[in-house]
């Protein structure tokens, strides 16, 4: 059964290169090559082509007798709105997945509290950061004094500092009268 499913799998992937070489084929006849583009580029490339195609039917319908033609060339809209498609998505899609700094030092610190002690590569796998983000992050915070960092068979380990029992962030704690 597993021969089978390869096999479809296999069809599949025959069938999207096909798709793909017939969409491709398009922007390589004029020599844009779409996969290079950013989605900024790809919206671009579409938009402008797509508008060229409506402005030439237009013109070919108001100010010719060749309305005809249309159904010729017409088919270079689906490409261009496509391209313009596959931007927009893109660039929804590139907003979306980088978080900013507060955020990222927010989710950094939330892991923290949850899990004690972490070591950069354990703040990552709780985190949507990178190995190497975490540990520029963590080592930002623990250089502003705002993280203990300890050592342990040669990994380095941060966590937060707990509050002095009686402190201001424990409950019960004493007030200085001149702060209210």
């Amino acid at each position: 059964m597993a021969g089978r499913d390869y096999g479809r799998k296999g069809q599949v992937e025959k069938a999207d290169e096909a798709k793909k070489s017939d969409a491709q084929e398009f922007w390589d006849d004029i020599g844009v090559d779409l996969d290079s583009l950013s989605p900024k580029g790809q919206a671009v490339a579409g938009a402008v082509t797509g508008g060229v195609v409506l402005l030439v039917a237009f013109f070919l319908v108001a100010f010719t007798d060749l309305w005809w033609m249309l159904f010729i060339f017409g088919w270079l809209l689906f490409p261009a709105l496509g391209a313009f498609a596959r931007g927009v998505a893109g660039l929804a899609d590139s907003g979306a997945s980088k978080p900013l700094e507060g955020e990222r030092e927010r989710e950094l610190l939330e892991a923290l509290r949850d899990g004690g002690e972490l070591s950069p590569a354990q703040a990552a796998m709780q985190t949507s950061l990178t190995v190497s983000e975490a540990d520029a992050l963590l080592g930002e915070l623990a250089g502003g004094g705002h993280l203990r960092v300890r050592t342990r068979s040669g990994g380095i380990f941060y966590s937060l500092w707990e509050a002095e029992p009686g402190g201001p962030g424990e409950l019960g704690g004493t007030r200085d009268s001149e702060s209210l």
